[in-house]
């Protein structure tokens, strides 16, 4: 099958009215108003945004009020890699979130650590104006570095917009990061100040992370000060300041304004192979690209509650914090989010009137088979969108979610990475919803799909490619002074493109579907056969709960091998659930994609922000030792590789086997 020939079952009409009752459609509005351009469908809009890019960007700055003070042009040079934006510009991102004052609630945190926390748009700029205080005290300055190892609690977002206040850059880890997953990204960065917890809950479990905060502190040497942030009632930190010491002191918040590339903070890629790399993100590139992401397509406004289950260790937490920057509320929740079962962030939903729900593809995935029924369950009313990332939202789980709540619930799949912190393609209230699909490229990004002579095609799958400057493209990496790393990364492949390493689909209305990574894709006999294929029909089997399909071509272009690593859930019976599966794949999608092994495992390896390691794993089994193509404590669950090696020792087939080492 060379390309999806039919369409996702059509989910969601765009409603009439959308130009009155969403911010982008009363921005197209305003565009009427104020710059005379009529723009009433979202084809028109994104075609405007991206053939007029700083006129867009302009539009989105005065549209939002933002505060950047007196600046020359938008892009004086608008190519990739992209140069400069926004030269002479003063930015601070903190100061568009606290510019929000009153009563209101801003930030919710709840926790299986402890009890449910609140603070209003006040209580926050208290705190945050506390905090930056006591990081100066302690001689914290414009350009350090202050590191967190902390759940996503509110603490996090106070600490995070205290140090962006000061000037200085914020850099996290979750607190079930091991030690050396830690030490492989903060002895990068050499932060001068560690917030750490000493321990917390995940469901009943307690656990202590006191052993491993001194390991990292030890480890890590520019670290001067530890505090201490209390959490778990029976676990303190030893030798650390409390974090109430470090609030002891107030002084009116005069947020420092840098330039537009003003370091805001670090994120790390995932680190599967080698040194994570220490992307740098700026004040002004995370102010305009998640104003337009959150505002216009998430349509978050000020009556808005907003949650996307996170920990501190994934970008999809620095995107959360945005909620702030258009007034919402964001209520952030640390635990486990199946403990006691399943629906457990569904009460959350209700008990929080959430306005927006995010999540993985994954956790609506283990609803689906678990047989959630939510809707019926919770008095879910409030929700009108529900957003998925981290992998593509397979077709069932489209479905679900459409089931589940209707066509009033805008169902957002959105992709994008930690690279640019936000999305290249999502959803747009102003677009239809179909089951499996992308449903829009966002506004100022223009995005192909080229063959292998790197020309656009549409209709086939191709190498996603962007070919407009976002202003979240990284400031730079760490560490990479002459910028070769970083253009190594993404613009060497395609010259004057960012290739992002993903195989895609676009169709002719800009809907799109990405069909898995371009380094993983299979090529069966000459047939390239995309991932996401695999996993979308597969994992919509009620009994298989997880899955990962490796291909090892022969040398002489033959079929190869393809290995199906299946985790079933708990009762289903092997035998049957094998036959089940080949028979659709045969059936469904072609006989190529039938496999010839089909193995099964208890858990398939994953990096520590959930994604399947499919090209690290098919190099292990093409010779490759773990140690070359990963680090370990880059992996939520490294043992899953070890029982996959196990397997492939004893069943392989070296006479067929490519060894690329």
């Amino acid at each position: 099958m060379s390309h999806h020939e039919a369409r996702g079952k059509l989910l969601r009409k765009a409603p009439e009215g959308i130009l009155e009752s969403t911010n982008m459609g009363r921005f197209c509005q305003w565009l009427g108003h104020e710059k005379q351009l009529t723009l009433t469908t979202y084809s028109a809009l994104w075609e405007w945004s991206v053939n007029h890019l700083e006129d867009f960007w302009q539009a989105i700055i005065e549209f939002y009020r933002l505060d950047l003070g007196p600046y020359q042009a938008i892009l004086p040079q608008p190519q990739l890699p992209p140069k400069a934006w926004l030269p002479g510009a003063r930015v601070s991102y903190p100061q568009h979130i606290l510019q929000y004052r009153g009563a209101q609630t801003a930030l919710v945190g709840v926790s299986q650590t402890r009890e449910r926390i609140e603070l209003s748009r006040d209580q926050l700029h208290d705190q945050v104006a506390r905090c930056a205080e006591g990081l100066r005290q302690r001689g914290i300055q414009p350009g350090d570095v202050v590191a967190a190892y902390l759940p996503n609690m509110p603490e996090a977002t106070i600490a995070f917009l205290a140090t962006a206040s000061i000037g200085a850059i914020w850099v996290s880890c979750a607190p079930e990061f091991g030690v050396k997953a830690v030490v492989d990204r903060l002895s990068q960065v050499q932060p001068r100040l560690l917030l750490a917890i000493g321990g917390y809950r995940y469901g009943d479990k307690s656990i202590d992370r006191r052993e491993q905060v001194a390991q990292i502190c030890q480890s890590v040497t520019s670290i001067e000060h530890l505090i201490d942030v209390p959490y778990h009632p029976a676990i303190t930190l030893d030798r650390a300041t409390p974090w109430p010491s470090l609030l002891n002191h107030w002084r009116e918040l005069d947020c420092y304004r840098g330039n537009f590339d003003h370091p805001l903070y670090i994120l790390f890629s995932s680190g599967t192979s080698g040194l994570p790399k220490a992307i740098v993100h700026g004040h002004g590139g995370i102010l305009l690209e998640h104003v337009k992401a959150l505002g216009l397509h998430n349509d978050v406004s000020e009556d808005d509650v907003f949650f996307w289950f996170s920990t501190t260790g994934w970008m999809v937490w620095n995107y959360s914090v945005s909620a702030l920057l258009l007034g919402s509320r964001m209520v952030c929740f640390d635990g486990n989010p199946m403990a006691p079962d399943v629906d457990n962030l569904w009460a959350l939903a209700e008990k929080e009137k959430l306005t927006y729900f995010g999540n993985s593809a994954t956790f609506y995935m283990s609803c689906l088979n678990a047989g959630s029924t939510p809707a019926r369950d919770y008095d879910l009313g409030t929700i009108q969108a529900i957003g998925s990332t981290g992998s593509p939202l397979p077709t069932a789980g489209f479905e679900w979610l459409a089931d589940q709540f209707g066509a009033q619930v805008v169902i957002a799949s959105v992709a994008g990475g930690t690279d640019i912190c936000s999305a290249f393609l999502g959803a747009s209230p102003m677009v239809d919803i179909r089951a499996g699909e992308l449903a829009a490229p966002m506004l100022g990004c223009r995005v192909e799909a080229l063959d292998a002579h790197g020309q656009p095609i549409v209709d086939e799958p191709g190498e996603l490619v962007v070919t407009t400057p976002m202003p979240s493209m990284p400031v730079k990496f760490w560490n990479d002074p002459r910028n070769q790393r970083f253009h190594e990364a993404y613009f060497n492949q395609n010259p004057g493109m960012w290739t992002h390493g993903d195989w895609i689909i676009i169709y002719p209305d800009y809907a799109s579907v990405i069909t898995g990574r371009s380094d993983s894709t299979l090529n069966r006999g000459g047939v390239r056969l995309g991932t996401a294929d695999f996993y979308d029909l597969i994992e919509a089997i009620p009994e298989v709960r997880d899955s990962l399909i490796i291909h090892l071509e022969d040398d002489d272009g033959g079929l190869g091998q393809l290995i199906l690593f299946l985790v079933a859930q708990p009762g289903a019976n092997p035998q049957e659930l094998e036959r089940t599966v080949t028979l659709r794949l045969r059936n469904e999608l072609s006989p190529r994609h039938v496999p010839d092994n089909v193995v099964w495992l208890n858990a398939i390896p994953r990096t520590l922000t959930g994604k399947k390691i499919e090209t690290p794993v098919k190099r292990i089994l093409q010779g490759a030792s773990i140690e070359q193509v990963a680090n370990p404590d880059s992996l939520g669950n490294a043992q899953a590789i070890d029982e996959i090696v196990a397997w492939y020792t004893q069943h392989s087939r070296p006479s067929t086997i490519h060894n690329n080492n």
